[in-house]
């Protein structure tokens, strides 16, 4: 059997298994045990925050037989088939590539028809913000008012990119960077999980890596391991393979504190009076990483 990267093994299945996104896991929980769902929502944050895992969750819930406390069962047939890929009612569309009026022109003639399983009808349409401004035009109608078994989640990394008249039409959920302990503290589950040897300060050293995202924090994990595989991972190996840590944001930001007084950066900087010349020599090589 093929190899499978960790962040895809171990998705969360259950709200219960997302880490650092509490305030938006109990809201929609909430909504679903109080029967006050909405029909459009707007997740908006960084990559590898949960963003496109929790849309997942929430299809499931809102379908759901027999749903625990909010959260799917992941056991009714209706989980299984949208689990399995298998169930017409919740459609995953990539808005990089099907970013047409086209496009969504078919997802209003999908619309008119009720779910042949479960309550809802359940569209998650990822990166929105790729869609042309025809696209968002020809959805504005059918996202103000669809029928009562239709629920949108649109997820973007880009906010700024979507017309106000689409987020006036949607509850928007803000995910926040996952904060280091968090992430430290699931890499430690894992690990022991998959009987991985590790030193505690290399899982701090990727967490700090990975810039609050859970995905980059898999994927690091995962390239450690395969560069030390069959042993334990020390925080000295980390350092070999990626040299001392600076967060890319921070490499950028004070490479542009060089280029002059005039610019942007340099003038929030004089303004706030943030401290980062200790990093400039190195961070100017990598700015352009």
């Amino acid at each position: 059997m093929s190899y499978t990267a960790l962040y895809r093994k171990w998705r969360p299945v259950t709200f219960e298994d997302v880490k650092g996104q509490d305030h938006i896991v109990q809201t929609l929980k909430n909504q679903i045990t109080s029967q006050r769902i909405g029909h459009a929502y707007l997740f908006c944050g960084t990559r590898g925050t949960g963003k496109t895992s929790i849309a997942k969750i929430f299809a499931r819930a809102v379908n759901c037989e027999n749903p625990d406390h909010g959260s799917p069962c992941n056991e009714c047939p209706t989980c299984q088939s949208i689990i399995s890929g298998a169930s017409l009612n919740v459609v995953e569309i990539d808005a990089a590539s099907n970013n047409g009026v086209e496009n969504i022109r078919e997802i209003r003639e999908q619309v008119q028809y009720p779910p042949t399983e479960g309550r809802y009808r359940v569209y998650i349409i990822d990166e929105v913000h790729m869609l042309s401004t025809g696209a968002f035009n020809a959805l504005l109608k059918t996202l103000e008012e669809p029928p009562s078994y239709v629920i949108f989640i649109l997820a973007t990394t880009e906010v700024h990119k979507i017309p106000i008249t689409v987020l006036s039409r949607c509850q928007r959920y803000d995910f926040k960077r996952i904060t280091l302990p968090t992430l430290a503290a699931r890499l430690k589950e894992l690990t022991d999980a998959e009987q991985i040897e590790v030193e505690e300060k290399a899982l701090t050293y990727i967490a700090r890596a990975a810039d609050g995202s859970m995905r980059d924090a898999l994927s690091l994990l995962d390239q450690c391991v395969a560069f030390h595989y069959g042993k334990l991972l020390p925080t000295t190996m980390c350092w070999k393979y990626w040299g001392p840590w600076i967060p890319r944001s921070s490499a950028i930001y004070s490479g542009q504190l060089l280029q002059g007084t005039q610019n942007p950066a340099f003038i929030t900087w004089k303004k706030w009076s943030f401290r980062v010349e200790s990093w400039a020599n190195l961070s100017v090589t990598l700015s352009g990483i």
